[in-house]
């Protein structure tokens, strides 16, 4: 069996490297096989939007053919270019990969997660037919877990139904970096690996970044492995031991400061220290300005998450910062950019500030 479907040509020499980019961030079509052809290597994506931003992201100017090269397309005459390509491709299906959709009879809906699959199910028998459907597949999962309550209290945990497996702790890969993580007791999305990512390839190796609300350091342990000398903060103490082991795992132990503590009580040992700054707390980062403020260095790049209606996402968060900053800083909002949905009509979105003194 074969179909048509999406694929980024890259030249063979370079396509290892572009393989691991759209592996690291998830974006390989797995039902489908990846194709050597004249020099080409054709690998089947699965949402052509976030192979753009990736791949841009990376630095490659990423080209763009909407014909499908079996089609009569005259692109192979040219000699394979450093760049990789969006195009339609007929490609082989894997034979070997059964997919919990082809068991079930229907599309189920979930997050991957290192080798644990996370489930939203409100009908338990449903959520037990997936788990049971995701064990027998070909997906390289042990764990199947479905979400109990919503993100609730100071450190946004959320109760889980642990369906299969021994317990809810998972070890996850993303852009070259490995978090540990217990997700009964840690806040973690993998939703935002590509947010992560963007601010990430932001970082110069000689700066000082302070997370104000670090986690298990999704932020903090790429910006440490570009370099940076980093501090993370936060009010949980196990998010704060993760943090400690992901520093360990990923050997940056040297460049990471862990502190467990409201990072308003934190803020005055690290006056005027940073030159970036992430307030990755939507729905109260608000609250938290004035220490940003008085972290933030003479030249700080703060990066501010908010939760907010559509009819105005990115007004209230750019409001509160310069009624903190302004006269002591010039700010500059350099990039207003929507992350997702939230919730109907509320959108989740990311200011890029400038503040210079």
């Amino acid at each position: 069996m074969s179909g048509e479907v999406p694929c980024v040509r890259v030249a063979r020499e370079h396509g290892e490297a572009t393989r691991r980019t759209l592996a690291d961030a998830d974006l390989i079509a797995d039902d489908y096989e990846i194709t050597v052809e004249d020099g080409w290597l054709y690998i089947p994506i699965s949402d052509a939007d976030a192979v753009r931003e990736v791949l841009e992201l990376e630095g490659a100017v990423l080209e763009h053919d909407t014909h499908d090269t079996d089609a009569g397309s005259d692109s192979n005459s040219d000699s394979p270019s450093h760049n990789p390509e969006l195009v339609t491709k007929t490609v082989g299906e894997r034979d070997t990969q059964t997919t919990p959709a082809e068991l079930l009879g229907f599309d189920p809906s979930y997050e991957r997660l290192g080798t644990a699959v996370l489930l939203d199910e409100d009908d338990d028998e449903r959520a037990r037919d997936i788990s049971a459907a995701v064990l027998e597949s070909d997906l390289p999962v042990d764990t199947v877990l479905n979400k109990a309550s919503k993100v609730k209290g100071e450190t946004r945990v959320r109760d889980w139904d642990l369906l299969a497996g021994d317990d809810t702790e998972v070890v996850h890969r993303e852009y070259g970096c490995e978090f540990a993580l217990d997700l009964a007791e840690v806040y973690f999305s993998p939703r935002l690996a590509t947010e992560r990512h963007r601010v990430t390839e932001q970082v110069a190796s000689d700066e000082q970044a302070f997370d104000m609300f670090a986690g298990v350091g999704p932020f903090v342990i790429p910006f440490a492995k570009r370099g940076a000398e980093c501090v993370g903060v936060d009010v949980n103490p196990d998010a704060l031991e993760y943090l400690r082991e992901n520093a360990r795992r990923n050997g940056v132990a040297d460049r990471v400061t862990a502190i467990c503590d409201d990072v308003r009580d934190v803020a005055s040992e690290y006056d005027g220290w940073a030159d970036r700054i992430v307030m990755n707390l939507p729905h109260s980062a608000n609250e938290f300005v004035e220490s940003a403020v008085a972290i933030a260095g003479d030249d700080c790049v703060i990066h501010y998450y908010d939760i907010q209606h559509e009819d105005d996402p990115f007004g209230p968060g750019e409001r509160a910062i310069r009624e903190a900053a302004e006269p002591a800083y010039e700010v500059t909002v350099e990039t207003q950019r929507v992350v997702r949905s939230y919730a109907p009509h509320e959108l989740n979105v990311c200011l890029d500030v400038r503040l210079e003194r």
